[in-house]
């Protein structure tokens, strides 16, 4: 068996270790020929480094390492060009200070790798000596420069909470990338990777022949994997998994898919996440590996400000929010779709407007976010998110009342709403993400012939129908609507249609003081 590639964003490691390597080079190719100056934007964790790597060992020449691959009979390895790599996980940039030195420091290391003598002037700018570079690569070497930025926006994403310092770091990028509209001449290729296409940084205003592949059909599986390549590349990893889980093969493939398929970025045809696939294939356990890298802070901070109904249903958004990140007036959707929370579900086309229907791409991310979530809104950590949820879930499968009182009570203690008539909607919305971590499928606002369901909670043995209410008021008002929760269920007969699968009825009331009722009855 040849090795997995985890870890690995070295081609040329990842191909004398013996390792996996899902061929993506009739990409590369097909890019190579049909343009030269590209972007592409996916999250973090995606495949992106080892694009960028493979791109450089190609343009470098070396052969012996793409034996057997799409490419090999088809690039003519007699010629060799300079390679600018910059990779900017790999640069300081906390301060604008930092950022500069690094860059400068980068600049000089790779002149002296290629034997390339720089003006050392000191008041010197960035900009100046990054262009000294590029023009001298091509005119030492006969060859135009080959130019690989992994990680773009990183700076930026990362300083995002601090604003004096985010301005700071993105004046001296506009200024750096300026730099390759006017190296144009002097460029064979160039390739950038990021998680966000700022529109404030003008970098893709200003490169007007720059070509965004993010959304291109053509190249929509150039990171991640299809589902004939996990099938083909890892078939000997899905069987160990389907061995050592006690599955069968397709049982083993068909949940690997729910749990890291999903993704899409032209709404047809979808891929695996690559970083979470390989380690589940280490491990064999069905678990959120993705997510656990970390959530940004700045990403946390937004979904602090966002009315939590927001995330309940997918979201249609047009073209314009998915491609352009505006750190002035930062939206929400757009920016859960960049960073690999949301994903493309449907696209269609809307009077003359393209239009995209986003949801979660799979169960790793719905769930791992829904406990953020939870978490954020609820004012708990997600180890007390864990453990209310398995309260929540027993009190459940037991039916028993004052349990799930006990822990509903307990969840909405420190919750905090922005006005009184956000409360009911925010409260069942916090309810149903919490039944969905317990385990339950859930349906809401289910319209039945009498009336609307408010949730439906469906177990393998049973399904909870759900009514609830919001009272102004305590004690005998919160009995009052409890009672009243319970009729309206009985008299709508909202359990009907779930009759084969004994149903049972649930009413819930919330208070303004932070007081809940529940009530559970069977069918009679």
């Amino acid at each position: 068996m040849k090795n997995l590639p985890i870890g690995t964003q070295s081609f040329e490691v990842l191909r004398n270790d013996n390792a996996i390597y899902v061929d993506k080079t009739q990409h590369m190719l097909n890019l190579i020929s049909s343009g030269r100056i590209y972007f592409l934007s996916r999250p973090r964790r995606f495949g992106k480094s080892l694009l960028i790597n493979t791109f450089k060992e190609l343009f470098k020449g070396n052969k012996q390492l793409f034996e057997g691959l799409y490419i090999y009979d088809k690039w003519d390895w007699s010629k060799k060009y300079p390679v600018i790599h910059l990779d900017f996980t790999e640069l300081d940039y906390a301060t604008a200070e930092q950022l500069e030195t690094s860059l400068d420091k980068f600049l000089d290391d790779t002149a002296k790798r290629e034997n390339i003598t720089l003006d050392q002037t000191k008041t010197r700018l960035i900009s100046s000596k990054f262009s000294e570079l590029i023009k001298k690569l091509h005119e030492s070497t006969g060859k135009q420069v080959a130019l690989l930025i992994d990680e773009y926006d990183k700076p930026m994403i990362d300083s995002l909470i601090d604003k004096p310092v985010h301005d700071k770091l993105k004046r001296i990028l506009h200024n750096f990338y300026q730099v390759i509209k006017g190296s144009d001449g002097h460029l064979k290729f160039v390739f950038m990777t990021g998680v966000s296409r700022f529109a404030g940084l003008s970098i893709f205003s200003a490169l007007n022949n720059l070509i965004d592949i993010t959304m291109d059909a053509e190249f929509s599986t150039i990171c991640g994997y299809t589902q004939e390549e996990l099938e083909s590349s890892f078939k000997e990893y899905i069987e160990l998994a389907a061995k050592n889980l006690n599955l069968t093969y397709e049982e083993t493939i068909s949940t690997i898919k729910r749990w890291y398929n999903g993704y899409s970025w032209n709404g047809k045809t979808s891929v695996y996440n690559p970083f979470s696939t390989l380690d589940f294939f280490r491990n064999k356990e069905f678990k959120g590996y993705w997510f656990s890298t970390g959530t940004p802070t700045f990403l946390l901070e937004q979904i602090k400000n966002k009315d939590l109904s927001s995330f309940e249903q997918p979201q249609k958004v047009t073209d314009y929010m998915l491609s352009n990140f505006n750190e002035r007036s930062i939206d929400i959707t757009g920016l859960l779709f960049q960073t690999g929370y949301l994903t493309i579900k449907n696209k269609e086309t809307i009077a003359g407007s393209l239009l995209y229907t986003l949801d979660f791409p799979n169960k790793e991310v719905k769930d791992a976010f829904l406990m953020v979530l939870v978490s954020e809104y609820a004012g708990k950590s997600q180890i007390e998110i864990f453990d209310l949820n398995i309260r929540i879930h027993n009190a459940l499968i037991n039916k028993n009342g004052k349990e799930l009182q006990e822990a509903l009570t307990e969840l909405y203690a420190n919750a905090v709403y922005d006005t009184d008539t956000k409360q009911e909607g925010q409260r069942q919305t916090l309810f149903v993400f919490t039944a969905r971590l317990s385990g339950f499928e859930i349906e809401t606002e289910v319209h039945t012939n009498k009336g609307r369901i408010d949730v439906v909670l469906k177990h393998k043995d049973f399904v909870v129908v759900v009514e609830i209410k919001y009272a102004k008021g305590k004690g005998s008002k919160l009995e009052s609507k409890l009672k009243e929760a319970m009729v309206q269920i009985r008299r709508n007969k909202y359990y009907e249609k779930y009759i084969n699968s004994n149903p049972i009825l649930l009413g819930i009331v919330f208070s303004e003081k932070k007081e809940i009722r529940c009530k559970f009855e069977r069918v009679k």
